[in-house]
């Protein structure tokens, strides 16, 4: 039997499996991730700034017009589109298989897939709100005015909900992660290198049976794992998913 032969059977028969996912997931949407080789925080951006200083809540807060001009260039993608992986995700999950997805990633590429539990534990790009007033905006608002956006009632400046270096994650995101990953019969840690804290730490709470672990690279948690692929991520999920269909691999939307 196949890796993935073994991770379909699983898959199949668990009820409340939950997947846990980096940056690696949506990679196969063209969206760069950020510690390979070529992702964003091995790039050269700028002469004075290094990307790190560039995507935090001080320089959000010191250098708001150089923060948007590196934001819009370097965190949205707003053309990219669900791949095979987030389709299979969100069919595990409307097949009672899955119960949720806690995830590292901004783009909103889940939901779009059509998965409904999600949680976010940096946040999302299609989701904004001003600092002053609290009101809410969409991503479309950030992109369109610049240099800076500013509240359409109060002035103050309009921020991305995603979490800035120097900022905590969201207590609720939180709290709703551990339940999910404490309650689930097989977790899929997928697309992450497991080095980002303390996002990282939620896969301690997991109790259940199965762990598979899908990544290109080694991490920290294979020797736990009773499967580890290092196959690409989307792949093996629309491969373990539809294979007892004989569908094949899904293609993007």
């Amino acid at each position: 039997m196949t890796d993935v032969e073994k991770l379909s059977k699983i898959l199949s028969q668990s009820s409340s499996a939950v997947f846990f996912g980096g940056a690696g997931m949506s990679t196969e949407s063209g969206i760069p991730d950020f510690r390979s080789a070529t992702g964003i925080y091995n790039q050269k951006l700028n002469q004075t700034f290094s990307p790190e200083e560039m995507a935090s809540y001080n320089f959000f807060i010191s250098h708001p017009e150089e923060f948007f001009d590196f934001y819009r260039a370097r965190f949205v993608y707003l053309d990219a589109k669900p791949n095979a992986g987030h389709l299979a995700l969100a069919e595990l999950e409307r097949r009672g298989n899955l119960s949720a997805v806690v995830t590292q990633n901004i783009d909103g590429l889940h939901q779009l897939a059509g998965s409904k539990n999600v949680y976010e534990l940096h946040g999302s790009i299609r989701r904004s709100y001003c600092v002053r007033c609290g009101k809410k905006y969409g991503v479309e608002f950030i992109m369109n005015n610049i240099p800076i956006p500013h509240c359409e009632d109060c002035g103050g400046i309009v921020k991305p909900d995603v979490v800035l270096y120097g900022e905590s994650l969201d207590g609720d995101t939180i709290t709703n992660s551990i339940r999910a990953i404490s309650n689930a019969d097989t977790l899929i840690v997928g697309g992450t290198s497991l080095i980002v804290y303390p996002a990282a730490g939620l896969i301690d709470y997991f109790r259940g049976r199965h762990l598979i672990l899908i990544n290109k690279t080694a991490t920290h948690a294979d020797a736990d794992a009773e499967l580890v692929i290092r196959e690409n991520i989307g792949e093996t999920l629309s491969k373990a998913t539809f294979r007892e269909q004989g569908l094949g691999n899904r293609e993007q939307v």
